[in-house]
């Protein structure tokens, strides 16, 4: 259910994931590039309200607060809120169970809804259902900002699952495989329905920053 079925793998990384975006996993390390750069432009660009989805580690969760925002975290991975809420510049934070379409009901009016690296783990279908639910919850001129993997084709995924499986990246090639990783022309497509404008910006080889605004 809603990326879910991923919770036992992000349970047995919860430990190194920080690790990980600091590139010192050889595999992932361009999926990570820029790392820092990504999540300091989403809280830029996110206004003061903010509810943030798979908040994992809080590393955005903590990017938000250094730009003064105010954030609800949501995040499936009990271990993941673990690590957060043990984070003493994290302690003042909420953190509750939820996941992309199930979550607590959010009383309180907020202005943007954002993620990183957690879009790719819902299936097409889920993708277009909660991009109407965020549109519900947001007022005109409200935007969904997120970073993931996603690809300007088909054949350019093929191409960098290949280009992993060569240089023995084979942890990688799986994750390419096995998630919903996917064309950024149906994110358009499918925030465009609901009713939003999306602008897409390339942040390295796998990971881009989509920044949609409710018309």
């Amino acid at each position: 259910m809603m990326g879910r079925e991923f919770i036992p793998i992000f349970s047995d990384w919860a430990a190194e994931y920080d690790e990980t975006v600091a590139g010192k996993d050889e595999e992932y390390r361009a999926v990570f590039l820029k790392y820092e750069q990504l999540l300091a432009e989403i809280a830029e660009k996110a206004g003061r309200s903010v509810v943030e989805f798979g908040s994992g580690t809080g590393n955005l969760t903590q990017a938000l607060l250094d730009q003064g925002k105010n954030v609800l975290a949501i995040e499936p991975s009990p271990e993941m809120r673990r690590i957060a809420k043990s984070k003493p510049s994290l302690s003042k934070v909420t953190f509750v169970d939820g996941d992309m379409e199930v979550f607590p009901e959010i009383t309180d009016a907020i202005d943007t809804i954002v993620s990183t690296y957690v879009f790719h783990h819902l299936t097409e279908d889920e993708k277009q259902r909660v991009i109407g639910k965020y549109a519900a919850m947001l007022p005109k001129g409200g935007k969904v900002l997120f970073g993931d993997t996603m690809f300007l084709s088909l054949a350019r995924k093929m191409e960098l699952i290949d280009e992993a499986r060569q240089a023995g990246h084979q942890r990688l090639a799986a994750d390419l495989e096995r998630e919903y990783y996917p064309v950024t022309a149906d994110i358009e497509r499918y925030f465009r329905q609901q009713g939003f404008t999306s602008r897409f910006k390339q942040i390295n080889e796998y990971v881009w920053l989509v920044e949609a605004q409710r018309e």
